[in-house]
C-alpha cells in the first residue's frame, strides 16, 4: 500500500513538473505561438494551456522581460508581445536540474486576456 502511494506521489511529482498551465483569453479564431514554438498551442474550452516550462530567457515583466508570443489568423501575425512569468518553484525539487532548465512558467493566478491586453 505504502509503495503504490509512493509511486503515485512519484508520478504526480513528474507530471508538475513537466508542464505550466495559465489561462487566456485570445481573439475568435487566432492561433497561439509561444516562446517561438513552431507549432501553435492547444487553447482548452475554458481558456486553459498548458505546455513545457519556459528557459530564464522567459524571465522578466513585459515589455522588456517574459515569454514571447505571437497571434496568428489565416497565416499573418496580428499581435505580438509578452507575457508575464513566474518562478516555478517545483523546479528547484525537480532533477536533475529543473531549476536550470525550465525554471519559469506561466503565472496561475492571472488570466493572459490578450484581446484586451491585460495580464492580471
Amino acid at each position: 500500500m505504502i509503495r503504490k502511494i509512493c509511486l503515485a506521489l512519484a508520478v504526480l511529482l513528474m507530471v508538475t513538473g513537466c508542464t505550466t498551465t495559465g489561462t487566456f483569453k485570445v481573439p475568435p479564431g487566432a492561433d497561439l505561438y509561444i516562446y517561438k514554438r513552431p507549432e501553435p498551442v492547444d487553447i482548452k474550452a475554458d481558456g486553459k494551456v498548458t505546455t513545457k516550462p519556459f528557459f530564464w530567457t522567459a524571465a522578466g515583466v513585459p515589455p522588456g522581460g517574459g515569454i514571447p508570443y505571437s497571434l496568428q489568423k489565416d497565416g499573418k501575425v496580428v499581435k505580438e508581445g509578452k507575457l508575464r512569468t513566474k518562478f516555478r518553484t517545483v523546479s528547484i525539487f525537480w532533477p536533475p536540474f529543473a531549476a536550470i532548465y525550465w525554471p519559469m512558467g506561466f503565472n496561475p493566478d492571472i488570466t493572459y486576456d490578450l484581446v484586451n491586453d491585460k495580464q492580471e
